[in-house]
């Protein structure tokens, strides 16, 4: 790789100094990266849990297979709409600032809440609620909502990094779940595989590698396999992805192209072009968050907030004097819960052993929760989530409920 170009523009002159000792401190890492301090100038003032608001961005995609009749449509609607988000995931924040920064950590019960408006009526309204469920290991919970249409998505994950020739390798694990309350219909999706590339000149950015599923209830399965721009030949961002029957070699659709540009929906056995979707023209619908000091305290933005300031000025002294008033708030927390015996309680998610949806879909492809590695099996509680917005009804939360949980 010789780009003069991404070598001289990426790492700050002021900041370079600092940028070879934090190569060789990755390199002979053997823990969890996450846990690294990095260099100030890689850090985001965006904290981990706001993720979760990518897999709605484009609302009327996300809510597109609820109303089509023909189960086999439905699964090509929920791969599209599930492709529709990799730009927004993994590359969104990439173009915004030039390069993937180091996001914040959430601490434990860190929330992060918000609404995608709909003027129109058509979509309705669309709800996103993210939790930190657990902080070792790191693992974020999510649910998305809408009313109107009877869709659901819920899921959780953690990362797993390590690094090795200059790359940052991340292994996500967990998964989601995307539910049509009409048709009562569910699909497993795993998560892919990804890798930080352009660490050696302080510009990273991220590539998805080997492959995720999308598994439905009514029989249909996706594979969506990745590749990116090798040394000599290949394009960034590459996928391929086909739609087949459970059991079926036939291909009924394959959809082929960059998940940061665009790509083609074509009929598996014709070839016939169906659909093109351009990524980079279709627009995001914006996410409505309350106000700061309309916020609950464990809100991402109001309990980050002189960090996400300082960050953004450039105050690299208040950054870590203020992340450490947080860091050190928590440690106390943790403390006393162990010595009074109790563990902290989640306002939306709830541990469990089984997930019956779960273990229906994963069973035909073999895949497993790895429990383990992301402290447990987290599910969006129904009930929790109603007592809350009833407490909000009734004046008895904080106005940061009100305006962000109630129906």
């Amino acid at each position: 790789m010789s780009s003069s170009k991404e070598e001289d523009g990426a790492v700050p002159a002021a900041a370079k100094g600092s940028w070879a000792p934090f190569l060789k401190s990755i390199a002979s890492f053997n823990g969890d990266l996450a846990s690294l301090t990095a260099p100030p100038f890689i850090l985001s003032s965006t904290s981990l849990t706001e993720y979760s608001g990518y897999w709605a961005e484009h609302p009327e995609i996300f809510v597109a297979p609820a109303q089509e009749k023909d189960p086999q449509k439905r699964a090509l609607l929920v791969l599209k709409w599930f492709l529709t988000t990799l730009k927004q995931q993994y590359s969104s924040r990439n173009e915004k600032l030039g390069s993937e920064k180091k996001p914040l950590n959430p601490f434990l019960g860190e929330l992060f809440l918000g609404k995608w408006k709909d003027p129109t009526g058509k979509i309705g309204e669309t709800q996103l609620i993210s939790e930190q469920v657990s902080h070792h290991p790191p693992v974020t919970a999510y649910a998305i909502l809408n009313e109107k249409h009877g869709v659901k998505l819920e899921g959780y994950n953690g990362q797993k990094a390590s690094f090795s020739r200059g790359t940052i390798s991340v292994r996500q694990v967990g998964h989601a779940k995307y539910h049509l309350k009409e048709f009562d219909e569910d699909y497993l999706i795993t998560l892919p595989s990804l890798h930080i590339e352009g660490i050696v000149y302080g510009a990273p950015y991220v590539e998805l590698n080997k492959s995720s599923t999308i598994i439905s209830s009514t029989g249909y399965v996706a594979q969506i396999d990745y590749s990116g721009k090798g040394w000599i030949t290949g394009k960034k961002n590459t996928f391929c992805a086909t739609l087949k029957k459970e059991g079926s070699k036939d291909i009924l659709y394959t959809i082929d192209g960059q998940w940061s540009d665009g790509f083609v929906i074509k009929e598996g056995k014709t070839k016939k072009e169906l659909e093109t979707y351009n990524a980079k023209t279709t627009e995001i619908t914006p996410l409505y968050i309350a106000p700061i000091e309309e916020q609950d305290p464990l809100e991402s933005r109001r309990a980050w907030a002189k960090v996400q300031e300082s960050i953004n000025t450039g105050d690299l002294e208040t950054t870590g004097t203020e992340k450490s008033k947080i860091e050190n708030e928590q440690r106390e927390l943790r403390k006393k819960e162990k010595e009074e015996g109790r563990e902290w309680e989640r306002r939306y998610f709830t541990r469990v052993m089984d997930d019956p949806v779960f273990t229906r879909l994963a069973e035909s492809c073999e895949i497993v929760a790895e429990e383990g590695k992301t402290d447990g099996i987290w599910v969006f509680d129904e009930k929790k989530f109603a007592q809350v917005v009833e407490k909000a009804r009734t004046g008895g939360e904080a106005k940061a409920e009100v305006v962000n949980t109630a129906a």
